[in-house]
């Protein structure tokens, strides 16, 4: 009997079964778990809230800055919901997720009841809710974002909090990297005996910093994000903490460095954490820092569509940089499709599609919901391809490059050692 034909409606089947099925590893999100307190979001408030949707009502709305800033949270949400859902289809990516939060949390989303939503999400104990959303969800760990140097966070860590175990921490480091001389005040209030210059015992006592909140933490990578102008290695404070700080120290705990690429802040202030943008940057210095740093573990994103082709060819020429998710504002259908398709060219399978940055618990139900069919319908069609040139397509390699895609590609770089 000759061997079985290979249909696209297997293929199709196979993937969109692994594609389900398989337990992601959120590998990066500015989530906690409810015993961090007030830096748990989840609900109606916070997902209508989100800056994405602030940013969209104030340009589709006639109110005035000062006038939404100075509204309640709960006023906020309502001229949100009014404004995008109600006035208008909400048809953006980001007014689309929350009507996929409320679908997949079995509320009725056509009812456009905001009060009944909010009596919902007002019956859900925080830990319940966690547990509901990370199943249907089917996200097994959720990586936060965690900076020492936020006076409410750190007193959350020198209480003894222990997070969630499906909750891990990063050790985010974006103030000594890039805010000298000012954060030298901060460092000096928490008896790290730094100077604004650098000099003196500086380095060692940010080494000692890091140590410290390591071991406090447990962080599976440290993090950074880092602006357009971003350039490695020049004379800049940036540079020498790295070479002289980071770096070593991620080597001698085999943690990664993350670099998120590209974000340009506040070119609209009045609208604050929503007036954020982002420009292209330079790859060179990416491919710098890998070549000239070889014993490290690098993960990078970027923000501008315009860089991802580079990054792309930037992973092909250095084994030690794991390319990873779609963020922010490269994070919708169309774009995900076209940068998971052309990362999968050029790659392979040694990559990882995506991530949530998910920053209201609730909005990994959307995000992941989203993302996964994209990654399928690339899946099917270069698993396609892959048969129509003669080879075996088989169920165990689908599900085996899903599970790469979704947990183990990452799960396998953070515990990798690279070779000498």
């Amino acid at each position: 009997m000759g061997a079985q034909k290979i249909t696209s409606q297997m293929i199709g089947q196979w993937v969109d079964q692994a594609v389900a099925t398989t337990a992601v590893y959120d590998l990066h999100t500015h989530l906690y778990p409810p015993n961090f307190g007030r830096y748990m979001l989840y609900g109606i408030d916070e997902l209508l809230n989100y800056h994405y949707l602030i940013a969209e009502t104030i340009r589709a709305s006639d109110v005035a800055y000062d006038a939404f800033w100075g509204m309640s949270q709960a006023r906020q949400a309502e001229l949100i919901w009014t404004t995008l859902f109600v006035d208008r289809a909400p048809i953006s990516e980001a007014c689309r997720g929350v009507v996929t939060v409320l679908n997949k949390l079995g509320l009725d989303a056509g009812a456009k009841d905001l009060s009944s939503y909010r009596d919902w999400f007002k019956s859900q104990s925080p830990e319940a809710f966690t547990d509901k959303v990370l199943e249907l969800a089917n996200v097994k760990t959720v990586v936060m974002t965690n900076d020492p140097l936020d006076p409410a966070e750190r007193d959350i860590w020198l209480s003894g909090v222990k997070p969630d175990p499906r909750f891990k921490a990063v050790l985010r480091i974006d103030p000594i990297l890039l805010g000298w001389p000012g954060v030298a005040e901060p460092l000096k209030a928490l008896d790290y005996a730094v100077s604004p210059d650098l000099g003196g015992k500086t380095m060692p006592e940010l080494r000692r910093f890091l140590s410290e909140w390591a071991d406090r933490m447990n962080p599976i990578y440290c993090a950074c994000s880092l602006p357009p102008t971003w350039r490695y290695p020049d004379q800049s404070p940036t540079t020498r903490v790295l070479d002289e700080v980071v770096l070593p120290f991620a080597r001698e705990r085999n943690l990664p460095f993350a670099m998120m690429i590209g974000v340009t802040r506040q070119v609209n202030p009045r609208l604050k954490m929503a007036g954020d943008s982002l420009g292209k940057s330079d790859i060179t210095s990416l491919e710098r820092i890998c070549a000239t740093n070889a014993g490290n573990k690098f993960m990078c994103t970027m923000l501008s569509r315009e860089n991802q082709h580079e990054l792309a060819v930037t992973a092909r020429k250095q084994r030690n940089l794991m390319v990873f998710g779609c963020w922010w504002f490269t994070n919708i259908p169309s774009v995900i499709e076209e940068i998971t398709r052309m990362r999968l060219e050029l790659l392979g399978t040694s990559f990882i599609p995506q991530h949530s940055d998910a920053r209201v618990l609730d909005q990994i139900l959307y995000k992941w919901d989203h993302s996964r069919a994209i990654i399928a319908n690339v899946m099917k069609e270069k698993f396609n391809d892959l048969a129509a040139t003669g080879w075996p397509v088989s169920q165990g390699e689908v599900q085996k490059t899903a599970e790469a895609f979704l947990s183990r590609n990452f799960e396998n770089f953070l515990t990798a050692r690279l070779p000498g």
